[in-house]
């Protein structure tokens, strides 16, 4: 992931065993900010993240860009760091190994010669009490919301600003988007470790979010914000509705349904 990885980029690179970042790197999953939801996995991925999932959420609801190495690697998206000018040296380097009966530890071996650890420390892992309690899977849009507010009056520099941010963050998010991704990544998160439901797995999350994708995308938000976004440009999207209130919760449920008789559900 040497340069921008956003949206399907990261649904590419980031269900792999082997995540390399680099300096160049910047991650991030707006899709909230276009009238969609973060897909392509990445609930399974968050659910992973540390703080029980809330970090993931955290970058999710918000579209946070990571771009250091450091907190690269403390969220889950990164497993290496390499210098972007060391990349193709690896990759020779991998291309001449003669690789035994078990290539993954040639593989670690490799990577281990080429990775070093980030130059600065995590600024999420500074950041952990705050994103944990804001962000937990039982916590609803509402709830996230008020509890950023009171974070951006703390006399703490650092969460004052993080808070500030985060909210600057969920206001560009479509409020329905907003109340469909808590609700998919709570779940996703809440799945994790119990094996009797299909939100467990990667092929359990791609089902589900294919079933949400196809309904989201026929909404008047998905159309108004690549308009206001990717379009004209104007970075003032009309979504409808216009507010997190406003939200019928039951039409967000909806989404989760099966899909109608003649539809083909994702096959994975």
């Amino acid at each position: 992931m040497d340069g921008i990885t956003m949206g399907f980029g990261i649904g590419l690179s980031g269900h792999g065993r082997y995540r390399i970042v680099t300096e160049k790197t910047l991650l991030a999953m707006p899709e909230n900010g276009i009238g969609l939801f973060p897909d392509v996995g990445f609930a399974y991925i968050a659910a992973q993240s540390p703080g029980e999932g809330s970090v993931g959420a955290y970058l999710g609801m918000t579209g946070k860009r990571i771009s250091t190495p450091a907190d690269a690697l403390y969220v889950g998206l990164g497993t290496h760091y390499v210098l972007s000018g060391n990349l193709s040296s690896l990759k020779e380097a991998l291309l001449a190994t003669s690789f035994s009966e078990d290539p993954h530890k040639d593989i670690r071996e490799l990577l281990v010669k080429y990775s070093r650890d980030p130059e600065s420390e995590a600024q999420l892992k500074l950041l952990m009490p705050q994103i944990a309690s804001t962000f937990s899977p039982d916590k609803s849009v509402d709830e996230i919301i008020e509890e950023l507010k009171k974070h951006q009056l703390s006399t703490d520099s650092i969460v004052s600003e993080w808070a500030k941010e985060a909210l600057l963050g969920l206001a560009k998010g479509a409020p329905f988007s907003l109340c469909l991704t808590q609700k998919h990544f709570s779940r996703v998160a809440s799945a994790q470790g119990k094996n009797d439901s299909h939100l467990c797995s990667l092929s359990g999350v791609m089902k589900t979010e294919y079933r949400i994708a196809l309904r989201s995308s026929l909404r008047d938000d998905f159309a108004e914000g690549v308009r206001a976004v990717l379009v004209d440009k104007d970075q003032k999207p009309k979504w409808n509705p216009s507010s997190v209130e406003e939200v019928d919760l039951n039409e967000v449920e909806a989404l989760f349904e099966p899909l109608n008789q003649g539809t083909e559900e994702l096959s994975v």
